[in-house]
């Protein structure tokens, strides 16, 4: 880990958050602005060849002459509710990658000196957007916020919203042409009107300092033509009132020393945290940790912590649509509590952030994934910038959530790809400039299986601060021997190592058969896969954690055996109707006695 020692780095740190041409500078904390929510219905046009670009539908074009038409029209077209996955909508939909164009419509009253911007939550994977028949702008990426001032560019009276959104997959997105779930398109996340005063608090980071149990460290910026200005930062609670001045610049530091109640999955306390500039004033539920590496551990407020993990996807499993509100994500999180976890991964992107706050809320720790994912162009001109945009966008949303423990820069991605290892380890040093209170790691998954005998090796654990590891024994590859009696030749062997991702599908229900013939997905079956797991666990060294794949079935395009499958990746230890298969039992057990 590398500590903060300046405020050199620190102000680094923030220009490169600010850096408008490196990424989106989308306001964090959105629930705490003055928000008009533009949810609802919108009108959509559905545009598989895409011809919509040709015909400039965002113009709304009206006959003038009475030879004149137009074959496209918004109105009386049908709606989609946004936020929402179009595939969950419309039969027709059901597995549609491509165009979509949305159609919405507001009225606003912009006062005296105030700012307004349009707010993004997220839209997979390309948004074009357009204000009154002109474009403002384009977002690429499904995961990450985004907006755009139109201050100066809304009009009195009636205002027309159009976007564009496409989720063809690309062969230099992120992710590619190739991955496990289901594309869901759409706008899939709220989307917000934001006023603001013409100077305000446009971005902030109040953590503890790295290997600190009571120095609080960061950094406020203003944005607007006021930059220079009194600062407050309040927690009532401990009533501290910390007091600075931002510069010519509008940036800020922050040092203060507390002796504070420290987060932890056993007490998950968060503070109230108001922070005041002489134009603005937000507040924010900030808790405070320590996580770091200790040879072959991982400490949690100077303290081991075994790392007992779910895997998840952004599925609600019950509609079968995309998770979007606050609702769904306590279907999976607490799902995760009830099998006794202390940690979700978010596979394989960075999840809505609802997840991350009600995760940290209930004391569930969250690691953070980047949707580099198998297969990635890294060759590519345009991929290497992609992956710093996406980087940046996931760490400023979420650097103040002291519940994201870990940051997943790639998952299953293999060393002979042309410029992966280079690309990877650059991205890898980016993370650590950005954000020294997190681990940081790689998911590798091609370790060799030969004569009992896990060979870990990866040029990027190098570069982790933890291994982490993808396993199927027991489905994708047979055992070898005794699973207790299984050996391990790791190449970085004082490193703490966390089993990723294991396990095996099962179709609920089909309970009887025999535990030696997988070509049934059998319960029973699935159940020994993790019974052996469980027992190899005693014998992997260095072990700080485990996480099954997955918590609940969820929709794959992939898997088509129509009898077992079904269009659904069976290996969650719950079905998608919520019921416990035989496995979850034994994971729960081992999770209670850890």
């Amino acid at each position: 880990m590398i500590k903060i020692t300046n405020w050199a780095v620190i102000f680094f740190t923030a220009l490169i958050f600010l850096d408008s041409s490196i990424a989106q500078t989308a306001m964090i904390n959105v629930e705490s602005r003055n928000l008009k929510s533009l949810n609802g219905n919108w009108n959509a046009l559905i545009d598989p060849t895409g011809i919509g670009e040709w015909r400039q539908v965002w113009l709304e074009k009206t006959p003038e002459k009475k030879t004149d038409f137009f074959e496209y029209s918004f109105e009386g077209a049908s709606e989609l509710k946004v936020p929402g996955d179009f595939n969950s909508q419309k039969c027709e939909l059901t597995f549609f990658e491509g165009t979509v164009w949305y159609k919405t419509q507001f009225d606003h009253a912009l006062g005296n000196g105030k700012r307004l911007f349009l707010h993004f939550g997220g839209v997979n994977y390309i948004a074009d957007v357009y204000l009154n028949g002109r474009k403002i702008g384009t977002h690429e990426g499904g995961f990450t916020p985004f907006q755009f001032e139109i201050t100066d560019k809304i009009i009195t009276g009636i205002n027309t919203i159009v976007v564009k959104v496409d989720n063809h997959r690309l062969g230099n997105g992120l992710p590619g042409y190739g991955y496990d779930w289901l594309n869901y398109g759409g706008i899939t996340r709220d989307v917000n009107l934001i006023e603001t005063n013409k100077t305000y608090i446009s971005d902030y980071f109040v953590q503890l300092k790295n290997g600190s149990l009571e120095t609080i460290l960061g950094w406020i910026q203003l944005d607007g033509i006021q930059s220079e200005q009194n600062i407050k930062v309040k927690i009532p609670e401990l009533n501290i009132s910390f007091q600075t001045r931002s510069d010519k610049n509008g940036y800020a530091n922050i040092e203060l020393t507390a002796n504070l109640e420290l987060w932890s999955p056993q007490i998950p306390k968060l503070y109230k945290i108001i922070i005041e500039s002489e134009t603005d004033t937000i507040d924010d539920n900030i808790g405070f940790r320590c996580v770091e590496v200790d040879g072959n551990k991982i400490l949690l407020n100077k303290e081991p912590i075994f790392l007992k993990g779910a895997n998840i996807h952004e599925e609600n499993p019950y509609s079968g649509t995309r998770a979007n509100s606050l609702e769904d994500v306590r279907i999976l999180l607490n799902a995760a509590k009830e099998m006794g976890c202390n940690l979700v991964r978010l596979a394989h992107y960075p999840h809505n952030e609802y997840m991350v706050r009600e995760a940290e809320k209930m004391g569930l720790m969250v690691w953070e994934e980047l949707p580099i994912y198998q297969h990635i162009e890294f060759s590519d001109s345009l991929v290497p910038k992609k992956m710093d945009i996406m980087l940046k966008e996931m760490v400023h949303r979420d650097k103040n959530r002291c519940g994201v423990v870990i940051w997943s820069l790639s998952n299953e991605t293999y060393s002979f790809t042309p410029m992966r290892d280079l690309e990877l380890i650059k991205l890898t040093n980016n993370c650590r400039a950005l954000d020294s209170t997190r681990l940081i790691t790689h998911v590798i998954n091609n370790q060799g299986y030969k004569k009992n005998t896990f060979n870990v090796w990866d040029t990027l654990y190098k570069y982790s601060d933890l291994i982490a590891l993808n396993e199927y024994i027991g489905w994708y590859i047979p055992w070898q021997g005794n699973p207790s009696e299984t050996k391990w030749d790791i190449v970085y062997p004082g490193k703490p190592v966390f089993i990723s991702e294991f396990g095996g599908e099962a179709l609920f229900g089909s309970k009887t058969g025999p535990t030696d013939e997988a070509a049934n997905w059998t319960e029973v079956y699935q159940e020994d896969i993790y019974i052996k797991q469980v027992e190899m666990f005693g014998n992997v060294p260095n072990l700080i954690g485990v996480c099954p794949w997955l918590l609940f079935d969820y929709k794959s395009l992939g898997r088509m055996h129509p009898t077992y499958q079904n269009g659904y990746n069976r290996k969650g230890l719950l079905s998608e109707k919520g019921e416990k298969k035989k496995a979850w039992y034994i994971m729960k057990e081992y999770y209670k006695n850890k």
